[in-house]
């Protein structure tokens, strides 16, 4: 059993987790005008990241495990999780089994079995700040008793939200007004991993059969990613830089092992694939920088992987007891936070790779003057040997 500091077992299987924006948490973490006139002690209060959320719980029956919505604190400095969840909201008998969080700090949405319910955020701000959530009375409509949801995401600005169902349904709204977009019926036998491009314009969904691009204004699919001979698509990720260099990240399962394949956006045409684990992949997500991708593997490992070359940068073997269900990495992207139906949370810190390019230029100067002394002196420009007169 892994006792780290950075690793802890709240008790509840995890199925959705992820990190506090720094949104949520800004106007209490700003002391109040009347605070500013004063000259005594200005403790800082918690940074917003250092909060995670996350769901889970036993389902339906008599497990004895409770649904809940969990919250716990992570210490940057000292790499250490809190040892007890400093809030908990219990969701009844309704298992929170994915979640997306509101980039612009309003609360989070979590699928339930039959219907999506709402949580805002509960700040206390007295001697200390503190953070929970409470169930709100805002009841999204157009979400309840439409059975299970297997993919939400919001787009970066907060104005829209996909959902995608176990029956294959796809759903766009514009959000806060619920307001619907996008409505397919058949987007894919199951809808299992959604994504909004960094700019909003396009949504990717994998699910069975290719992978569908859809423009959002239009409301239409403009494109089919096909796969090759027996792949399997798995998960599904823009790069968050809105560039002429902007790709697509599909994970990808055949018999060897599996994948990360990249695509174009210009022509939505497949870049590159490269193998990267021999276990199947049941979590995937791409740092907000760009640079890392994260990958978990139904063994319990944790793989950080480049984006731009797709070259695995750091294992951590058995990160899990058993499969990953979710990975989130936080908004400065220095750190991964990884969760499993084992009831463990991991925060991992992101450790830079030592670049080598300086010293590389030193053996590349240092071969040249040598090439260049040989040439001189075979060539009679430079004395083999110096004759003493």
């Amino acid at each position: 059993m892994d006792n780290s500091a950075n690793c802890k077992n709240y008790g509840v299987p995890i199925y959705g987790a992820g990190w506090v924006p720094s949104s949520a948490l800004r106007s209490a973490v700003e002391p109040p005008a009347d605070d500013e006139k004063d000259d005594g002690d200005k403790s800082s209060a918690p940074a917003p990241e250092n909060y995670v959320v996350l769901a889970g719980g036993g389902g339906e029956g008599n497990s004895g495990i409770r649904n809940a919505l969990v919250v716990a604190q992570f210490d940057f400095d000292s790499n250490v999780l809190s040892d007890e969840p400093v809030a908990r909201e219990g969701t009844g008998g309704d298992l929170p089994y994915r979640m997306a969080i509101h980039p612009g700090g309003d609360g989070l949405i979590c699928s339930m079995p039959k219907s999506c319910r709402w949580f805002d955020w509960d700040i206390q701000r007295a001697d200390n700040l503190s953070l929970g959530l409470r169930s709100s009375e805002r009841v999204l409509e157009p979400l309840q008793d439409v059975g299970q949801q297997l993919a939400l995401t919001f787009n970066n600005e907060g104005s829209l939200l996909a959902v995608g169902s176990e029956d294959g349904k796809l759903r766009v709204f514009k959000w806060p007004r619920m307001e619907i977009s996008l409505d397919e019926a058949n987007a894919h036998a199951s809808v299992k991993d959604l994504d909004f491009s960094p700019d909003g314009n396009f949504l990717v969904s994998v699910g069975s059969g290719p992978c569908r691009i859809w423009d959002v204004s239009k409301s239409t699919s403009v494109a089919s990613l096909m796969k090759e001979n027996d792949e399997i698509f798995g998960y599904c990720r823009f790069s968050p830089v809105n560039d002429e260099n902007q790709v697509l990240y599909i994970t990808t399962m055949r018999d060897q092992g599996g994948s990360i394949s990249k695509w174009s956006t210009t022509t939505w045409k497949r870049i590159r694939s490269k193998r990267v684990v021999r276990d199947p992949v049941c979590a995937f997500n791409i740092s907000p920088n760009g640079k890392l991708l994260a990958i978990g593997t139904i063994e319990g490992d944790v793989l950080i992987v480049s984006s731009n070359n797709l070259q695995v940068q750091n294992v951590v073997k058995k990160a899990h007891l058993g499969l990953v269900t979710t990975l989130k990495f936080s908004e400065d992207s220095r750190a991964l936070l990884s969760a499993s139906m084992d009831s463990r949370v991991r925060v991992t810190i992101i450790k830079e790779e030592k670049k080598s390019g300086l010293s590389l230029w030193i053996v590349i100067l240092v071969l040249l003057i040598a090439i260049a002394v040989f040439y001189a002196a075979n060539n009679g420009i430079l004395p083999l040997e110096l004759n003493s007169t």
